[in-house]
């Protein structure tokens, strides 16, 4: 009887891990599904010199979250002219501790691009933390206009964003936008899988952080759980202020601007007044 009872607590043990593996093993990440049409083009960039091409730079106009109009555009951007880097930070409405985080760059002539690190919905498909560890989601950098990716989620989704300056070095900032454009890039011959734990928004943005500076972000329970993780980025001194945390929300907070300037061209500048 005692054999038996540990013959079955080892199955209870073993069985999800065996499984686990066999997933693991079995389901490999494809750029080949039938996607979402918001996250149905992959991103592409060439890297010569000081000169970033991009092409796919995703510019959707929306109606609300669920009708929206696709396009997109090519650029090709001056590392050289690059002015700044801004972290932004999106808490989801009603999920505790969850929030998204993008990376925004700024060019001169008032030009900025972003970069999203998400899912790569199917169509039908909405986002699940269990889903998110069982390689049901691939990896998908999305590189959009600030107009979209910011409008969408202030305007449309109504969560609160914060848009923070980082304290970065032109050398660094150069090195991270290279960096994440070119991982950007991968993804088009090297599909990955989004994991819940080990490659989110947040995990993918630190990673490329200590890349280029080594241990620059020490792990922190709010890279898991980021809707504080500007907390962890201004006691790691890669905010640019001199504010507390709430001041500093107060101040970044973007919405209001963000409606009231929804169609003005200037529009990334004018959320930053």
């Amino acid at each position: 009887m005692k054999k038996r009872i540990i013959q079955f607590a080892l199955i209870l043990f073993l069985g999800p891990i065996i499984a686990y593996l066999l997933l693991i093993i079995l389901v490999q990440p494809s750029n080949d599904r039938d996607w979402s049409t918001d996250q149905a083009v992959l991103a592409s960039a060439e890297i010569k010199d000081n000169l970033v091409s991009i092409k796919n730079v995703r510019n959707f106009s929306y109606a609300s979250t669920t009708s929206y109009t696709p396009a997109y555009y090519d650029k090709t951007y001056d590392i050289n002219k690059l002015k700044k880097v801004w972290y932004v930070v999106e808490p989801f409405s009603g999920y505790v501790g969850a929030a998204h985080t993008l990376l925004s760059f700024e060019f001169e002539n008032e030009q900025f691009v972003s970069i999203s690190v998400e899912i790569r919905k199917e169509k039908g498909e909405s986002f699940s933390a269990f889903k998110g560890l069982m390689r049901q989601y691939e990896l998908m950098y999305v590189i959009a206009d600030e107009r979209d990716v910011i409008k969408l989620r202030s305007n449309y989704r109504k969560d609160l964003v914060y848009v923070y300056p980082v304290s970065a070095d032109k050398e660094k900032a150069q090195a991270l936008f290279l960096d994440m454009v070119q991982r950007a890039h991968d993804l088009n011959e090297q599909p990955e899988f989004y994991n819940t734990l080990t490659s989110t928004c947040t995990t993918n943005i630190v990673r490329h952080v200590n890349k280029i500076t080594p241990e620059r972000v020490a792990f922190n329970f709010d890279i898991l759980f980021p809707v504080n993780s500007d907390r962890l980025a201004l006691e790691s001194g890669l905010i640019e202020t001199e504010l507390t945390l709430e001041e500093a929300r107060k101040k970044f907070l973007i919405n209001e601007k963000a409606e009231k300037y929804a169609n003005d061209p200037r529009f990334s500048v004018k959320i930053r007044q």
